[in-house]
Order: C-alpha cells, then structure tokens, then sequence
C-alpha cells in the first residue's frame, strides 16, 4: 500500500482529540463558565469536524493503488473535468458506487435537515433529538459518511481507501461512542432511554 492513504487516515486520527474535546460541554462550561465554554466548544467543534472531514476526503484522492471488479471488462465512464483532468470510472463501481453513495448522501442531509445545521457543526445539540432519521438510527450522519465513503472508494477505485475501510468504521464507531458518552452526562436517563429504544448505526427492519 502506497503511503498517502495512511497519512491520510493517520490525519483523521489526530483530529479526534480535539474533536473529542468539543464534545466536552459539561467540562468546558464547568472550567470556563456556561458562556466561554459553549463558544470553545463550538470552535474546537468547527476546526476538528473540518480536519476530520477533510483528511477524510483526502483519502479517496490522495495516489494510491487501484482495484478493480473486472465485472464488465472494458466498460468504463469517462468525464473531463473543466479540461484539466480526465475520469474514467468502470461501470461496475459506477454502479456499485451510486449503490453506497445515495443511501449514504440522503442519511447524512437527513441527520442535519432534523438537528439545524449549526447543530451538526459544532456539536452541540440543546435537546435528546429522536425525530424523523433519528428515531431509526442514533448516528445517521456517521452512518452516512461510512456509505459514502464506501461509494468514492469504488468510484475511484482506490485499493488504500478501500484497505482501510475497517479503520474508518472503527474510528467512527469510537467518535460515535465518545458522543453518547457525553450525551448522558448531558441529559441523563433522556439519553440512556433513547439508547434502549433506537438502535446505533443498523436499523431494525
């Protein structure tokens, strides 16, 4: 494996403390006074949710390997790009990729669309939110960047993005329960209720 991806995904890693840190409403507030607390933990919300998402999509694009499927040899997309680069993307991970990408995009506007946008940007939501998308999965935003990261793997067919897929899972479930953690602090048997009634990231059917 080419060593960008892992930067890449080393990068991802050392943004969770700092975002771990924005989670930390009740220390924050408990140190620096309601006021200064809330508006630390919305920066450290702003800078370590764009680092994490940043090296995140770095990883699909950063050089490394390529796979392929070989389901339908040949067949291949080709789109110019402002005439500066040319994609080609195999019509089997086309497919395969639109598979992943389109669940993945509608979970993640759907978790944002029910908590306001600020909310998803500095993670800090007033209330236990448990309507629409959140009454069928505690973490549709997470479990709609996993998706979409499936998705631009295939698109790009990138074999280090796709290697490190159980990383990225892992690490998403470690922010996820960072998260909750908080939650309960925060909230109290509201949250621990909601846990008992919603699963984390597969729904029930």
């Amino acid at each position: 494996m080419e060593i960008w991806p892992l930067v890449s995904t080393l990068g991802m890693i050392l943004s969770i403390p700092i975002l771990f840190k924005s989670y930390e409403h009740e220390s924050l507030r408990a140190r620096f006074g309601r006021e200064r607390g809330d508006r630390l933990a919305e920066r450290l919300g702003l800078i370590s949710g764009y680092m994490y998402f940043g090296f995140w999509i770095a990883l699909w694009l950063v050089p490394q390997e390529r796979f392929a499927l070989g389901l339908m040899k040949g067949a291949t997309l080709v789109i110019p790009l402002m005439g500066l680069v040319t994609l080609s993307i195999p019509l089997d991970h086309l497919i395969v990729g639109i598979g992943f990408i389109i669940p993945g995009a509608w979970l993640g506007i759907a978790g944002v669309r029910e908590v306001s946008l600020r909310v998803a940007e500095y993670h800090r939501p007033e209330k236990v939110v448990s309507t629409g998308i959140y009454s069928h999965v505690r973490h549709p935003q997470y479990l709609g960047g996993m998706l979409s990261h499936m998705g631009m793997t295939f698109f790009l067919s990138g074999l280090g993005s796709l290697l490190l897929t159980p990383i990225v899972i892992l690490i998403n479930f470690v922010i996820a329960r960072k998260e909750e953690m908080e939650m309960v602090r925060e909230f109290g048997e509201d949250y621990e209720e909601y846990k008992r009634q919603v699963p984390m990231f597969i729904p029930k059917l």
